[in-house]
């Protein structure tokens, strides 16, 4: 008696094919370095320190809006108090802001010991653990710097990478939190990837390079006084090109020139986001959170200048300037790990 088996018909082949590849593939979770639900909490921990983080940057930008650096003229003392002795009553004028910031930061600096130590405890991945103690020595290596800012009268050029390191310690803490997520370690979803010019990966890794760099000349122009060396918006000086008169006008300039480059770079990210990979919204949200962020931070730049850097839009510019740079992080991450077969392939191994 013969078995005949039965074949699918050319048209069942052909739609159980389609349907494969509109599926996405995932990598498999035991490739990964533990459990989806293990480490729950010291993912929800890192989330709680970089939301810390970025009202650290809200505070220091305050600082800077209100010009309290020198309020504090001794560190690691408050006027001869323990910092965290001083009393209340003396919290006044700038003294609180700058007071304020010293708190804060130590706080932040509280939770990253806990953080490290929590990773080296529970987290097998050795590059995660290492990526956690580089964490712990940037705010070290922070405070460090924002004690010589004080003792040395405000230098910029201290000033400035006190500023840019805060960015590079914040896409630190963001990283450790993607990277110890259930949704990280369970697989992202694998995308196959379109024949394009320029990867979508190399263009977010380019777009958060220029976001850094804006935010560079972001902090160069704060700590050089030169935020209204150009006081009018959008011509510059009544040109579309200023007069070169200082430094200020320099710096100032290529502050908007950057503007530009990111919000150029940006938009590019978002179209090519949108046109082939509007299906997987761990890569469509953070590039539709990007345009709504550089929109509000091209008006909060405009604000700036026209209000003679008013404290409530300049603070709000250094603050969205840094959720801007951590989101382009966030999807710069992401579409490497989606869209890198590689990377996507060997994220376990790690």
């Amino acid at each position: 008696m013969k078995v005949i088996s039965a074949s699918p018909s050319p048209s069942a082949r052909g739609r159980r094919d389609s349907q494969a590849k509109r599926e996405p593939v995932r990598a498999k979770p035991q490739q990964m370095a533990g459990a989806p639900g293990e480490c729950i909490g010291l993912h929800r921990f890192a989330l709680f320190t970089a939301v810390c983080t970025a009202f650290l940057i809200f505070v220091g930008g305050l600082v800077t809006s209100t010009e309290s650096g020198l309020s504090v003229p001794d560190w690691p003392t408050t006027y001869g108090w323990n910092m965290f002795t001083f009393p209340l009553s003396k919290w006044v004028g700038g003294i609180f802001y700058e007071h304020t910031h010293r708190i804060v930061a130590s706080f932040v600096g509280f939770l990253t010991v806990i953080l490290t130590v929590w990773t080296w405890l529970e987290e097998k991945r050795a590059w995660l653990r290492w990526l956690s103690a580089a964490a712990l020595t940037a705010v070290i290596l922070q405070g460090v710097l924002g004690g010589i800012t004080v003792l040395f009268l405000l230098p910029a050029p201290i000033s400035t990478l006190h500023a840019c390191l805060a960015q590079t310690f914040f896409c630190l803490v963001i990283a450790i939190a993607v990277f110890t997520s259930p949704q990280w370690k369970s697989g992202l979803p694998l995308v196959r990837s379109r024949a394009e010019s320029v990867s979508l990966p190399a263009l977010c890794a380019a777009t958060t390079a220029a976001v850094y760099v804006q935010l560079i000349l972001g902090a160069l122009m704060r700590h050089t006084a030169a935020g209204l060396a150009i006081p009018d918006f959008p011509l510059a000086l009544g040109h579309i090109i200023p007069p070169f008169t200082s430094n200020k006008v320099m710096i100032h300039f290529a502050h908007r020139v950057g503007a530009v480059v990111v919000t150029t770079l940006i938009v590019w990210t978002f179209i090519r986001v949108a046109r082939s990979y509007s299906d997987y919204s761990l890569l469509f949200r953070p590039a539709l959170t990007m345009m709504v962020l550089v929109g509000i931070q091209l008006a909060l730049g405009a604000l700036t200048v026209w209000s003679a850097k008013s404290i409530i839009p300049t603070t709000a510019h250094v603050l969205t300037g840094a959720l801007l740079l951590s989101t382009s992080f966030l999807l710069a991450l992401r579409a490497y790990a989606m869209l890198t077969v590689k990377l996507a392939n060997c994220r376990g191994a790690l």
